[in-house]
């Protein structure tokens, strides 16, 4: 089936098109057409690797969902809004991990490998991260969501995601409260120190006050990762984590110091050598 971020595409380029011309034309930023088109790049083709992965992960969901005794019925609108949340939740979890986990951040660099911030940072996915993200899922499938209906609540839930990834919206009153917000994301996308691994949230940013993740926008964000790649090429921007991932695994000796190299958090080697500078010389 298609999904509904597909047939969004379109409006996704009209939109980071006008974006882009009221950027230029109100003279905001030193506006990187680089960086702009490379990510577009990296979108398309994000689209075709991501049909390839979902073509064999579907199956773990339908297995789930074959086996279970539970079956939802989507013809009321309750099991919509059940599963709206349901979706969103795991939506967190998968979000979350991927900044606390390295073997999973090697695939959502991808999205924040960017210096900048704006509509066509939201298409900057990896080509790769539907190896592994399917896993967080698959609950919803045991939970008794057919796979059609998650596919399409999944999907809104990712083109919600689109409008937040700009600078031209400001706060937006008590929607803040409850909602993810262009102000919530951009803090999510900060190297701030205050900002790292803040604001997980998809649709609803209940879920990062309920879980100590919630850091506020207040002073100006500084976008992009903690080791710039300053690089345009789609390929290397894709693939330059694991390069790293393996160069640190080969500094360490024991086998311990490897697996944290994989599972511990991205940020590990930035706060050690935020720890060294702040250590006096002897």
């Amino acid at each position: 089936m298609i999904k509904p971020q597909t047939i969004a595409i379109p409006i996704f380029a009209l939109l980071i098109a006008i974006e882009a011309y009221y950027v230029i034309k109100e003279n905001r930023e030193n506006f990187d057409r680089k960086d702009t088109w490379t990510n577009i790049l990296i979108g398309f083709v994000s689209v075709g690797f991501g049909a390839i992965f979902a073509y064999f992960t579907s199956q773990a969901y339908l297995w789930a969902n074959s086996v279970t005794p539970i079956q939802m019925p989507m013809n009321v609108w309750w099991s919509w809004v059940l599963l709206m949340f349901i979706d969103d939740f795991a939506y967190y979890w998968f979000h979350r991990c991927s900044h606390e986990i390295r073997f999973l951040w090697n695939f959502h660099v991808v999205h924040h490998s960017s210096n900048q911030y704006n509509l066509s940072v939201a298409v900057r996915q990896s080509w790769f991260s539907g190896f592994s993200h399917w896993i967080f899922y698959v609950p919803v499938a045991f939970l008794g969501f057919p796979f059609w209906a998650f596919v399409t609540m999944h999907g809104l839930n990712l083109i919600y995601q689109f409008w937040i990834h700009t600078k031209f919206i400001g706060k937006l009153g008590w929607l803040e409260y409850v909602f993810n917000t262009p102000s919530h994301h951009r803090v999510h996308h900060g190297v701030n120190a205050q900002y790292l691994d803040k604001n997980y949230a998809g649709i609803f940013i209940i879920w990062d006050r309920l879980f100590g993740t919630f850091e506020e926008e207040k002073e100006e964000v500084k976008y992009g990762i903690t080791t710039p790649i300053n690089s345009y090429n789609p390929l290397w921007i894709n693939t330059h984590a694991w390069f790293e991932m393996y160069d640190k695994m080969s500094q360490k000796k024991t086998i311990l110091g490897k697996l944290r190299c994989i599972f511990a958090s991205p940020n590990m080697d930035f706060e050690e050598k935020s720890n060294l500078k702040l250590k006096p010389e002897n």
